[in-house]
């Protein structure tokens, strides 16, 4: 059968995050509740619509023209927690995911138009600790298994199961469902997760991990971490051992998973200045069949608090070796993380492997209830011998809150390649501009 070529985005996992999280603070819709009892029904919609001028040859099932598409799914379930009388607390969910992609299919081809499934999502329960060991803070024991979601840090390494790829590629092979871009399923398929400390202060995680995705390998993998919190901001420590992947869907580069260690140190906060934010992230990678690969970044930012409408600006640089394995990044505080570029993280690349990048963001409010930015994107190609991914990219982008369920997201991006599809580039037929639009809405209950 076809696997996935060394120049494919293998790690696509899209940005909902925030859209969600803006349309969820309204909660679930609450079924039953007393003291110690809470039952809740979850709803979660989403749908999009988006263009793109050009196409990509990344998988090698587009030609050249444009592409039009549509992608939508809704999530519906149950969770709920039940307190112990004093020894806990125990919680769950158990949630379906229907997913679809119409139209022509994404720029890229990953998906062709025809993708409807539904699946199970959320199947997890767990147990928290409440004030039984009062040494380790609130719930300072938390332990969880089954298919859920699952992040670390920054999503630099870890932000879910979420690459959603459709029939475009390998006749069907890895079709996980479409809404490639939306990322609808991003849970894991079994985990075991004990988190270990409070809110405040050392904590720690160990989790194991287990993949159902083919278009990841289906890897089984180990994770641990080791994290201070305080106010001024978060320092940690991340290991990352893969055990197994499935060969039969595995590209070249995920064949060097087996036995690959990932180590990272990252830390985010503000130092105890008011409006700063820094944050970074070294990864070394300890590969057993192949070259040791790292990756690394450093960001700061500043918001003019005082200023009419808050205006914040950020300058990130981040470099990626040639062979750097991204692992399962996602869409974590906003856009640009770490999706760098709705164009070329999504479809052209490069996708967060042998690239470096200089990321400048603007971000305002002018309502409370509405955001706008703008994004600039520089890539630089490390080995052009693997596939040229220079380029800029500007992206702006709103997000408006209409209430306290519903949150809708224009995107408008210009996409300049340095080369075509013909001399080392993805963008088929020429290395002119793209305009690429996209429109979002998030609907939560």
């Amino acid at each position: 059968m076809q696997t996935l070529t060394r120049v494919t985005p293998l790690f696509r996992l899209s940005t909902l995050a925030l859209l969600v999280a803006c349309a969820s603070q309204a909660g679930a819709y609450e079924l039953y509740a007393d003291e110690d009892t809470h039952l809740n029904a979850d709803l979660e919609a989403v749908f999009g619509v988006f263009h793109s001028q050009e196409n990509y040859a990344t998988t090698g099932t587009k030609s050249k023209g444009s592409s039009s598409w549509r992608e939508g799914y809704i999530k519906y379930g149950i969770s709920g927690d039940q307190g112990l009388g004093g020894a806990g607390t125990g919680y769950g969910a158990f949630n379906l995911l229907s997913s679809a992609t119409w139209g022509d299919g994404d720029a890229a081809g990953f998906t062709d138009g025809d993708e409807r499934t539904t699946k199970i999502e959320d199947a997890y329960l767990g147990w928290r600790s409440g004030t039984l060991f009062e040494a380790l803070g609130e719930d300072g024991i938390d332990f969880s298994f089954g298919r859920q979601n699952i992040s670390v840090g920054d999503g630099f390494l870890i932000n879910g199961d979420a690459l959603n790829l459709g029939n475009g590629l390998a006749d069907g092979e890895f079709d996980r469902g479409g809404a490639y871009w939306l990322a609808a399923r991003k849970a894991f398929d079994q985990t075991a997760v004990l988190r270990i400390g409070g809110k405040d202060g050392w904590r720690g995680d160990l989790m194991w991990l287990k993949s159902d995705n083919r278009s990841q390998a289906k890897p089984e993998l180990f994770v641990g971490t080791l994290e201070h919190v305080a106010e001024q901001g978060t320092v940690g420590l991340t290991w990352i051992d893969i055990r197994d992947v499935d060969e039969e869907y595995a590209s070249p580069i995920q064949l060097d998973r087996d036995g690959m260690k990932t180590y990272s140190l990252r830390a985010q906060g503000n130092a105890g200045v008011e409006n700063l934010f820094l944050s970074g992230e070294y990864a070394w990678q300890d590969k057993k069949t192949a070259d040791n690969e790292d990756a690394w970044y450093l960001e700061a930012g500043w918001t003019f608090a005082d200023a009419p409408w808050s205006p914040s600006v950020s300058y990130r640089y981040s470099r990626f070796s040639e062979a750097f394995d991204p692992l399962f990044f996602g869409f974590n505080r906003g856009y640009g993380t770490w999706f760098q570029g709705e164009v070329a993280a999504n479809y052209a690349g490069p996708f967060n492997s042998n690239t470096r990048v200089h990321h400048v963001a603007l971000k305002a409010t002018p309502l409370e209830n509405l955001s706008i930015g703008a994004l600039y994107f520089d890539f630089d190609t490390l080995d052009r011998d693997l596939g040229n991914f220079d380029g800029r990219e500007l992206d702006l982008y709103a997000e408006w809150a209409v209430n306290d369920n519903l949150v809708i997201m224009p995107v408008v991006g210009v996409y300049e390649p340095s080369r075509s599809a013909d001399n080392g580039g993805t963008q088929i037929g020429s290395n002119d501009r793209n305009l690429y639009t996209q429109l979002v809405f998030a609907s939560h209950f």
